[in-house]
């Protein structure tokens, strides 16, 4: 068994990057070199670096892609096992073909794959005439067929991008395969030797510090997590910033995430030109005069040579009918407008105010004409704020995006939404900057109301629109905190809304932003369940503000409910998505039942409890799991046998959470374990919010914590946030009214603090 090459210089954490890839890759030419000297005894073969390797961009987990090309004949194959072997014995991935110089010519004519990698074709031992003959030959082909070959690259380049996302924006990107990665870098550079007049000089020097900083990522993640994975997951970031010498993995992930971006804009831009490139071969269209000196040639903006580009509106107008005609603005266009334009008059005439919000009002047309506007700086020029906002990545489970295109996606989603506002241009706006305050320390909210008070004005807006801009900023998240949080029958709850909002149409735009907002956070943080909480208390506090003071409601106990209490039986009854659960009002009822569920992995959501003449009523909604729709006989019965205490809940909670390890993403934010106590908030009752790291069995013990606390559970609001529970009680003491007595609030807050770090 011969030792791994290069292993003493992979152990070195003081070389990074493209020197380490350098290093290590000379390291293992040396060790290559040395195994095929030993059958080099015959002429008429010769052993090349393909692929990766060939490039010299070796990562600790990278294959070892060789190729032996000869003219032997038959003989090749036990040449090949000489060489091969070896290097199966010291461990290394190895990647290998033997093929005559015909063979992988003939070969790279029908395959992409192979056409690609002999392109990074690189001598290592033996004959250099037959390595150079195949490298020649090879890029010849590849220019003689680049129409169909360079068309290939581009529909699997987009089927990769479909399915692996963009770099830039993903809180766990595949270095290599996502949209900005290393395979895109490598993809410019085949397309670069097919026909260099596709990208310009500038472009060449610009991707040189994303191929640093995404090679440099990629090869500290290899060397950390020890096996060849490309998707840099949150629990591994902290560490490669480390290696990389970042303050934090903050730093590190704006970093990736601007190569990401420059990447895929230029990238964009070259495929772009190979699709006019195969368009003037068909004769393009007549030029399309849109005015301002703006022309539509098919489905590419160009401007003409007299245009005004001082206009300082002229970038609106170009970004507009880009989004309205779904054109691409050509690279040299967004050069001529970063150069020559010039900066808005403050306040903002009229027009540009207008320009401006029908470009957000085009929806997802308008995401990639402001990111390709932001690109060459022309989003901070109009809005100057927006700077500590590019790139900057939301390391929690619960966001997708960075902060930047977060807001981007908000915005668009909220184009779609607003027939249901009567001021579409402050939804739009509202969803664009509630969260810009994100970019800046402290809380983002207040932050992001100092900066309207000052992008509103100049924008142009008088003061009562910048009011109600503020607001939105200010509160963006208290309807779906409150509705998720908070018993909406409570008058106290819509009363807490209405003080906070009073207007009316305010209301409205919060309801909109909040499902625009949320569906641009992630694709499960909007759903029926949420919509129908949120648009429940916005129609309730817009009726308290219309002066509806009564907002209770006699939906339970329900009439069938009472008729189970008159009849004096236990009964469990499943009608999705609630169960409803009937039973001799004993301590502990509603815990068990929570427990019960969570053996079977079945979330619940939300819970109305009562007492009447001596039952216990539990309307309990839940997520419907394939377990309970599948076996709801089984779910039942368990639960009937937890209220009956003939269930060993704690015991096989414990089982379950030791068989099923609950994993968190450690690099996101960790919630902290709090107890919040709130005794003004509800007339009837104390509310207890609790918050902590999600586990198996977390309902059922904190449950059952008020229960050794003789304490009455009325209201259960249960919130999972990622990795992170957020549950609201509403609960009473023995005595039947608010909790009050600070020692007993102290004993609850011990009591719940020890149950969330607490085994099942």
């Amino acid at each position: 068994m011969r030792s791994v090459p290069g292993a003493e210089l992979l152990a070195d954490r003081s070389v990074t990057g493209s020197d380490l890839a350098t290093a290590y890759t000379a390291a293992v030419d040396t060790w290559v070199r040395s195994v095929f000297d030993q059958v080099a005894e015959q002429d008429g073969f010769a052993l090349a670096a393909v692929g990766g390797y060939g490039r010299g961009d070796l990562s600790p987990g990278s294959d070892l892609d060789l190729l032996l090309v000869h003219d032997l004949g038959a003989g090749a194959a036990s040449v090949a096992e000489q060489i091969w072997y070896p290097i199966w014995d010291s461990g290394l991935k190895l990647g290998h073909s033997v093929r005559t110089v015909d063979e992988a010519l003939d070969l790279a004519a029908s395959d992409l794959d192979t056409a690609t990698s002999l392109l990074e074709l690189r001598w290592l031992g033996g004959s250099n005439l037959l390595v150079d003959d195949l490298r020649r030959q090879a890029l010849d082909l590849w220019r003689d067929r680049k129409g169909p070959l360079l068309d290939e690259l581009v529909v699997r380049t987009r089927e990769r991008h479909e399915l692996a996302g963009e770099l830039a924006f993903l809180l766990e990107p595949d270095l290599k395969a996502s949209q900005g990665g290393l395979r895109d870098l490598h993809t410019l550079r085949w397309i670069d030797l097919a026909d260099s007049s596709l990208l310009e000089d500038q472009e060449r020097r610009d991707l040189e510090t994303p191929h640093e900083v995404l090679l440099a990522t990629r090869i500290e993640l290899h060397r950390g997590s020890g096996r060849a994975n490309n998707q840099l997951l949150l629990q591994e970031q902290d560490e490669v910033a480390a290696a990389l010498g970042y303050r934090d993995a903050d730093h590190l992930m704006a970093d990736v995430s601007a190569a990401g971006r420059t990447v895929a804009w230029i990238e964009d831009a070259v495929l772009h030109r190979i699709h006019r490139q195969g368009r003037r071969h068909r004769l393009l269209g007549r030029p399309r005069d849109l005015g301002s000196g703006i022309r539509l040639v098919d489905d590419t903006l160009e401007l003409a040579a007299d245009a005004d580009t001082s206009d300082p509106l002229l970038p609106l107008r170009i970004g507009l009918e880009a989004a309205r005609n779904d054109a691409f603005i050509e690279r040299m266009v967004l050069d001529r407008l970063a150069g020559e334009s010039t900066r808005l008059a403050e306040p903002w005439p009229d027009e540009a105010r207008e320009l401006f919000v029908d470009l957000l009002l085009c929806g997802r047309d308008m995401i990639r004409v402001v990111e390709a506007l932001d690109q060459v700086g022309l989003i901070t020029r109009l809005i100057p704020e927006w700077e500590p906002n590019r790139n900057r990545p939301q390391r929690n489970a619960y966001h997708r995006f960075t902060v930047d295109r977060h807001l981007f996606e908000a915005a668009a989603e909220a184009s779609q939404l607003v027939d249901r506002v009567e001021r579409p241009d402050l939804l739009v706006l509202g969803a664009l900057f509630h969260d810009i305050g994100k970019g800046y320390p402290g809380d983002h909210s207040e932050v992001g109301v100092d900066l309207i008070r000052v992008i509103g004005p100049r924008m142009g807006y008088p003061p009562e629109d910048v009011e109600v801009l503020e607001s939105l900023v200010r509160h963006h998240l208290l309807l779906p905190d409150v509705a998720s949080r908070r018993d909406l029958e409570d008058e106290g709850t819509v009363r807490l809304v209405a003080e906070s909002v009073s207007s009316v149409g305010t209301i409205e735009l919060l309801a909109a932003l909040t499902e625009a907002d949320s569906i641009a956070t992630s694709r499960s943080a909007w759903g029926g369940w949420k919509a129908e909480l949120v648009g429940e208390l916005a129609a309730r506090t817009i009726q308290f503000l219309q002066g509806n003071l009564d907002v209770s409601s006699d939906a339970f106990p329900t009439p069938q409910q009472l008729e189970w209490v008159a009849a004096g039986e236990t009964r469990v009854s499943f009608d999705a998505p609630y169960i409803t659960v009937v039973a001799s009002d004993r301590p502990g009822v509603f815990s068990r039942v929570a427990g019960a569920l969570a053996l079977h992995g079945i979330e619940i959501f939300d819970a109305n409890l009562t007492a009447v003449n001596g039952m216990a009523i539990e309307q309990i909604r839940i997520a419907v799991s394939h377990n309970l729709q599948e076996r709801p006989d089984e779910v039942i019965e368990d639960i009937l046998r937890a209220i009956r205490r003939e269930l060993a809940i704690t015991a096989r909670l414990l089982r379950r959470a030791r068989s099923y390890r609950f994993q968190r993403l450690s690099s996101a934010r960790v919630i902290e374990p709090a107890v919040l106590i709130d005794n003004d908030v509800s007339v009837t009752a104390t509310v207890l919010e609790v918050r902590g790291p999600d586990s198996i069995g977390l309902l059922y013990r904190i449950t059952r914590a008020f229960v050794e606390l003789d304490l009455d559970i009325i209201r259960a609001k249960v919130q999972t946030l990622g990795d992170d529970a957020v549950d609201t009680f509403y609960v009473r003491g023995p005595n039947g009214a608010k909790v009050t007595d600070p020692a007993y609030l102290a004993e609850i807050e011990l009591a719940v603090l020890s149950a969330i770090g607490a085994d099942a």
